[in-house]
């Protein structure tokens, strides 16, 4: 698969621009949104004038950074290590990411094979603290293991606690599950999650802001948090302290109108405090996958574009029409049975099952998959011909 994902100079410029600017920079992003990536790079690389909202010292900070972008090593960085560059308005392109205004990342930095914008479309974010008890870890696990049986990909951060609780029910269950890093994505973080970072990025997906090899600071988890709020139909927080960075999370999901929600624990548990205090608030009690689902499942917007008189794999790309193709007509079949119909690894037939859910095709049932009566007849534009 190719890290190139666009027209060559708008790529080039927003890899560039991955360099120079901080993730999460309002300033840049009006920049970018009201004279274009072209010229903000030439303003950049050509030491002009400071763009305005810019100081002197910030402006030269800025420079400075310009000198060492490399764009054409990064994108080669990216391919040697299976990682390709997604930029906003690319068929990859998660759209509700732009609900984040001038604030939307320049694009996004992605490991593992599947279709991004697809698994987006039906995912939820399970976030908490980093220190959770064992009933954190138990929930996280076992909601996100429910969410993944009933065909939702899992969202978190990767990190210690909650979040690799999330991971791991997903992938236990045979599901899908992104991570979103605060970091490079060819550097997995933290380095004690090594393992399950390449494991997610087998099944599932790997994304960051970050360039190849840039590394994490506090400032950029809690901007990566919009991310995952964004990215999302809904965020639940698995046990959070007042000042938990999972409520950044949830806090960001209220003001972009997601879904937030709350798994509560013992009242006399200070980290289940930031979780009762959000209750008292906006958010939703939760307390298993099935309340998620009824909470932010509307299979109405999720239904795929349709232009014509074609069949469902005529809408597909050619590895998802030969899963797809894969599939019984009549009963279920197992991942790994699909897998070696379609001629393809079993993690690959998961991720386009996935894919294939989100379009309504296919449908899991305990631990095999099926097709739907979509998937069986013709997709129509008009009336029945008489």
């Amino acid at each position: 698969m190719s890290a190139v994902d666009g027209p060559d100079g708008e790529l080039l410029g927003r890899v560039f621009l991955t360099r120079v600017l901080e993730p999460g920079d309002e300033t840049g992003g009006r920049w970018v949104r009201e004279l274009g990536v072209d010229t903000v790079v030439r303003r950049l690389r050509e030491r002009g004038d400071p763009l305005p909202g810019a100081s002197g010292k910030r402006w030269a900070g800025l420079l400075a950074r310009a000198e060492r972008a490399e764009p054409d090593r990064d994108l080669a960085v990216a391919r040697d290590a299976g990682v390709r560059f997604v930029g906003p308005g690319t068929p990859q392109w998660p759209g509700q990411l732009d609900d984040l205004g001038d604030a939307r990342p320049l694009g996004l930095w992605v490991r593992g094979g599947a279709d991004l914008r697809m698994w987006a479309l039906r995912s939820v974010a399970v976030v908490g603290a980093r220190a959770c008890t064992e009933y954190g870890a138990h929930m996280a696990a076992t909601l996100s293991a429910g969410l993944a049986e009933r065909g939702w990909i899992v969202v978190s951060g990767g990190a210690y606690g909650v979040d690799g609780a999330a991971h791991r029910g997903a992938l236990g269950a045979g599901g899908a599950t992104i991570a979103v890093l605060a970091c490079g994505v060819d550097r997995p973080y933290p380095r004690g999650h090594t393992g399950l970072i390449g494991r997610i990025a087998e099944q599932g997906l790997v994304v960051g802001e970050l360039p190849p090899g840039d590394h994490p600071t506090p400032s950029r988890f809690i901007l990566r948090n919009r991310v995952i709020a964004a990215l999302t139909r809904g965020t639940v927080v698995v046990e959070a302290a007042h000042r938990s960075g999972s409520l950044v999370t949830a806090r960001a999901a209220q003001r972009l109108g997601r879904h937030t929600m709350g798994v509560p624990g013992p009242a006399t548990s200070g980290l289940s405090a930031g979780v009762h205090e959000l209750l008292r608030q906006d958010a939703v009690l939760v307390t298993d996958a099935a309340e998620v689902v009824e909470l932010v499942g509307d299979m109405g917007e999720l239904a795929p574009e349709r232009r014509g008189p074609v069949l469902p794999r005529d809408l597909l790309d050619p590895a998802g029409r030969q899963v797809l193709a894969a599939l019984p007509g009549r009963g279920t079949a197992r991942p790994e049975e699909i897998a070696l119909t379609a001629q393809t690894t079993p993690d690959d037939a998961i991720a386009r099952l996935y894919e294939l859910r989100a379009l309504g095709y296919v449908e899991r049932h305990d631990d095999g998959w099926k097709l739907t009566r979509q998937a069986m007849t013709p997709v129509r534009d008009g009336p029945e011909p008489r």
